[in-house]
């Protein structure tokens, strides 16, 4: 027999029987208590709805790539939006946390002066995937949240939205503003870092000395452009995706040094992940058929919608998402921040979120192999034989988590002349980079982990979880949830709670 069991999407409150890390400080949300949401659950804490265990995911029929089933009349609906760093990923679900419907599309590359156009292409897959939503269920979307890349940031003019320059990626390094950020900022804090959103930001204050555009420029993360585009309020963002900018999630503000600077005008307002911001605009209503009060609420960063999707919900749990980069998080009791090796923390309850990102991963893959490639070679590794190869596989120069070296050069060579024994070289020396990750966080404090969830096209491969396993020395298993946007879509139903 089904059994409730209660889960916290994102409490913002401790329990009254937990301790707060943070107990002399303010709560983070100023909103009230959040309710937990009731998920239905059978004897083995696998997530059930009231259909047949088979249709608990929707079917992918024919290989498409959306896939959807069907839902009651009057059935409320909540979706989340992925945005990663190849393309972007929907996700339909219902208050029991059962999945309806999902889509994915690429990014077109659209070129402008010789080089990617992201706006265009973002603003694209945008209306592309909710244009994918089957018809019948738009109608029945009450709530809408999106995460992006973590320090994916654009400057914006305030009163047009017309971005004032070119978007500056997650992995885009501006070290010629970092001297300047760490002579302001406290040592080792998490905008000492050349990727940093606060360096990315002083990098264009300081080039453009004489913009008369700076009084009326506003910055946003990606995530926050986004939804921006779907609610029309400018300028709002909120305290994951704003971390690195300089918010203190702990005092819930900018601390007084990044306040006193110049540019302090330039930075968004912040509020608490899946807090709404306001109803979904008119025109996007009438054209694709969304209720006139579905409302958009501010998202989060592609790792912490991940973690948020793997459920994992105890100190000594950890995610590990494998897409085109590597991000690991551990759930915490000690908030660690060090910007020496990439480490930073976001609030979740009365715990923390410990983690980095590294810049290893699927990328490197894709651009040795072909998926087809992937899948072949992988089916002839010996997960339990170690690979004698020692590579730190990078897509391009530099390197932001265990080891923050925008610098550092990839090292992939020798090749051997085996395909199979270059593809397990490669994967193994991934895993040796999460374990030293891992190791770290150990080491500056956090909790030590205890098991190790996958998120991300990563997670799909058996042998390389094995070769995982083995290196962690740890138990590691597929998350039952893997894509972020099942994350953001937790954080669009949290909304309406």
């Amino acid at each position: 027999m089904a059994a409730s069991i209660h889960h916290s999407i994102w409490s913002l409150r401790p329990s009254s029987t937990q301790r707060s890390c943070c107990s002399s400080k303010k709560l983070i949300s100023t909103t009230g208590c959040w309710n937990n949401i009731v998920f239905k659950s059978n004897s083995k804490g696998g997530m059930q709805s009231k259909r047949n265990k088979s249709e608990m995911r929707p079917k992918r029929s024919n290989g498409k790539e959306n896939s959807s089933t069907d839902v009651e009349i009057g059935e409320r609906l909540y979706l989340g939006m992925d945005f990663g760093t190849s393309g972007a990923r929907y996700a339909i679900i219902d208050k029991e946390g059962i999945i309806h419907s999902e889509g994915k599309k690429d990014y077109p590359l659209f070129l402008s002066d010789g080089s990617v156009d992201w706006v265009q292409s973002w603003k694209t897959t945008l209306f592309s995937l909710l244009e994918a939503i089957p018809i019948t269920m738009r109608s029945l979307i009450t709530s809408i949240s999106i995460d992006g890349t973590s320090a994916t940031t654009l400057i914006l003019n305030r009163e047009t939205g017309e971005a004032l320059a070119r978007p500056l990626l997650y992995n885009e390094s501006c070290p010629d503003a970092l001297p300047i950020v760490k002579s302001i900022a406290p040592s080792n804090h998490t905008v000492c870092s050349g990727s940093s959103t606060l360096c990315k930001l002083l990098s264009w204050w300081t080039s453009n000395p004489n913009h008369s555009n700076k009084e009326s420029a506003v910055l946003m993360h990606q995530a926050d452009w986004l939804l921006w585009l779907l609610h029309g309020k400018i300028g709002v963002s909120d305290y994951n995706n704003a971390l690195k900018v300089g918010y203190d999630p702990e005092l819930e503000s900018y601390p007084p040094w990044l306040k006193s600077q110049p540019y302090s005008c330039v930075l968004p307002t912040v509020q608490a992940p899946g807090t709404v911001i306001d109803t979904l605009k008119e025109e996007i209503t009438t054209k694709l058929g969304f209720p006139k009060d579905c409302v958009v609420c501010t998202g989060t960063t592609d790792s912490i919608a991940a973690f948020l999707a793997a459920r994992a919900t105890q100190p000594g749990k950890a995610v590990t998402s494998l897409g085109s980069t590597l991000a690991i998080k551990l759930m915490s009791t000690t908030r660690i921040d060090d910007a020496r090796f990439g480490v930073y923390s976001h609030r979740l309850d009365d715990k923390w979120l410990v983690g980095g990102a590294s810049n290893t991963g699927g990328a490197v893959l894709r651009q040795l192999f072909s998926d087809e490639q992937l899948k072949e070679l992988s089916k002839q590794i010996d997960p339990m034989e170690a690979s004698s190869l020692d590579y730190y596989p990078l897509p391009t120069q530099g390197e932001r988590f265990p080891i923050a070296d925008p610098k550092m050069e990839p090292r992939l060579s020798p090749r051997p002349k085996s395909d199979v024994a270059y593809l397990h070289g490669i994967l193994e020396s991934i895993a040796r980079i999460e374990a030293k990750g891992y190791a770290l966080l150990k080491d500056l404090g956090a909790t030590e982990v205890e098991q190790v969830f996958t998120a991300g096209g990563g997670s799909k491969n058996d042998k390389w979880t094995r070769i995982r396993e083995r290196v962690l020395g740890l138990p590691v298993s597929q998350a039952l949830h893997t894509e972020a946007a099942y994350g953001a879509a937790l954080l669009a139903l949290r909304a309406t709670l």
